[in-house]
């Protein structure tokens, strides 16, 4: 029988992470969707041999990697590359999820993933997990932990789906707002509620 499959979704500078690692710390395999997205363009992977073909060898690093700074570059600037780069990863990355998913064991799997409700991946859930701190704390974490200005980060946060939003689709909402021992807790009772089903 397949595993529950929840997701976990949260703004930029939420602690998305932290509870990741508190969930996996607890024994829960991470299907972590930022990971996968960075593999598949690994160097000699077919999507990085694409993106080489459409942009030349300008879009490598030395070693051979992807320079991201470069695509990111390009693609902020061009919306119709944007949609190339999204319909040549966006199914890869998606096939990869649900390889890893149906391969995970455990009493549940977690889904990690930044975009999972903008990407239609909480369709492949039972529920969906938030993190959630007010937008104040969020600009003021991120602010001091990317060494980017207040200014960017509103813009990352304003392109990202609104929090309101995110938190009517929500099925479990964790206020990462308090302290690490707080976050813990909410954590052990979502898990513990979770055995129990």
């Amino acid at each position: 029988m397949a595993v529950p499959i929840l997701g976990l979704t949260g703004g930029i500078a939420t602690g998305k992470s932290t509870v990741s690692r508190i969930f996996k710390n607890l024994g829960i395999t991470i299907v972590d969707a930022d990971l996968i997205a960075r593999d598949i363009v690994a160097p000699n992977s077919l999507a990085l041999i694409e993106i080489t073909k459409r942009y030349g060898k300008q879009i490598l690093l030395d070693n051979g990697k992807l320079n991201r700074a470069k695509l990111r570059q390009i693609i902020f600037k061009n919306e119709s590359d944007k949609s190339w780069l999204n319909n040549l990863l966006h199914p890869i990355i998606r096939q990869e999820i649900i390889k890893q998913l149906n391969e995970a064991k455990g009493p549940y799997v977690i889904l990690d993933a930044p975009l999972l409700l903008e990407n239609a991946l909480d369709q492949l859930c039972i529920k969906t997990i938030v993190v959630d701190i007010p937008t104040e704390q969020q600009v003021e974490r991120a602010a001091s932990r990317d060494d980017v200005t207040k200014e960017q980060i509103i813009k990352i946060i304003e392109s990202q789906m609104p929090r309101a939003d995110k938190l009517k689709k929500a099925d479990i909402i964790i206020d990462n707002s308090g302290s690490l021992d707080n976050t813990q807790s909410q954590i052990l009772a979502i898990h513990k509620s979770l055995l129990a089903t």
